[in-house]
C-alpha cells in the first residue's frame, strides 16, 4: 500500500478509540459480530479455525497497519474465525459504517485494500497446493519463505539477504500454519537448519536465503 493511502486509513482511525491485547487474548471469536473494524497499530494478530477433534489451523497473520475484519465490513459476510493477539497488540477500533462511508469517499484507499486482500487469497491458495500435493519439508518451507516475504526485515543493516521473520514463533505456531503435528514440524525444521537454510536469532526464525528456502518449495509461486 502507498504511503499516502497508508497515511488516510490512519488519519481515518485516529479518531477512535485504541484498544490493547494481550499475547494470546482473543481480539473476536469464531461467529461473533464484531464490535467494529480493526486497525493494527502495534503487534501481529492471527486468524485461525478449530477443528471437531480441537486442531488449531492458522488461515492468516496480519502485521501493522492491517485492517480486519473487512470481508465482513464490505460484504456483510459473517465472521466465521477466531482472531487472536500473537504478541502484545494495540488496535484502533472504529464503527462500521463510519467505514464504509469512509471507502465510499476514498475509491483509491478502497482499492488498495482490495489489493491487500487478492495478495492474502494468492497465499492462501499456495498453502492450500502444498497442503493437497506437498510433503511436511515442502509444507514447512513454504510457509516460511510467504512469512519471510509478508512480514520479513532484513536481520541485520549490514545483510539484505538475511530476512527475520519478526514474530515469535514456536514450533507448535508453525504446524498450525500447515495442518502438522508439532512433533512432525520440528523434524522437519531441523532439516532445514541442518542444511543452513534458516536459523535462530532469539525467539525469531531468520531465513539465511530466501532464493535458496524457495528452491526447497518447488510449488512455490513467489520466485
Amino acid at each position: 500500500m502507498s504511503e499516502n493511502q497508508s497515511k488516510k486509513i490512519e488519519d481515518f482511525f485516529s479518531r477512535y478509540r485504541r484498544v490493547q491485547y494481550k499475547k494470546g487474548e482473543a481480539i473476536l471469536r469464531a461467529h461473533d459480530t464484531p464490535s467494529g473494524i480493526f486497525c493494527l497499530r502495534r503487534g501481529y494478530v492471527r486468524v485461525y479455525s478449530i477443528s471437531e477433534e480441537g486442531q488449531e489451523l492458522t488461515l492468516a497473520m496480519f502485521k501493522p497497519g492491517d485492517c480486519f475484519p473487512v470481508t465482513w465490513a464490505l460484504s456483510d459476510i459473517p465472521n466465521p474465525y477466531y482472531i487472536e493477539a500473537l504478541t502484545s497488540v494495540a488496535v484502533l477500533r472504529a464503527p462500521k459504517d463510519k467505514f464504509q462511508e469512509f471507502l465510499r469517499q476514498e475509491p483509491d484507499t478502497l482499492y488498495e485494500i482490495a489489493k491487500q486482500i487478492l495478495v492474502r487469497l494468492h497465499g492462501f491458495l499456495n498453502r492450500t497446493e502444498h497442503v493437497i500435493f506437498g510433503n511436511a519439508y515442502t509444507k514447512i518451507a513454504s510457509i516460511l519463505c510467504t512469512y519471510a516475504d509478508y512480514l520479513g526485515k532484513p536481520a541485520s543493516p549490514r545483510s539484505k539477504a538475511k530476512i527475520i521473520i519478526p514474530i515469535p514463533l514456536t514450533h507448535k505456531d508453525i504446524a498450525s500454519l500447515v495442518g502438522l503435528t508439532r512433533e512432525t514440524t520440528s523434524i522437519e525444521i531441523k532439516k532445514l537448519e541442518k542444511k543452513k537454510l534458516i536459523s535462530r536469532q532469539g525467539r525469531f526464525f531468520v531465513v539465511q536465503s530466501i532464493k535458496r528456502l524457495r528452491k526447497e518449495a518447488p510449488l512455490d509461486h513467489t520466485a
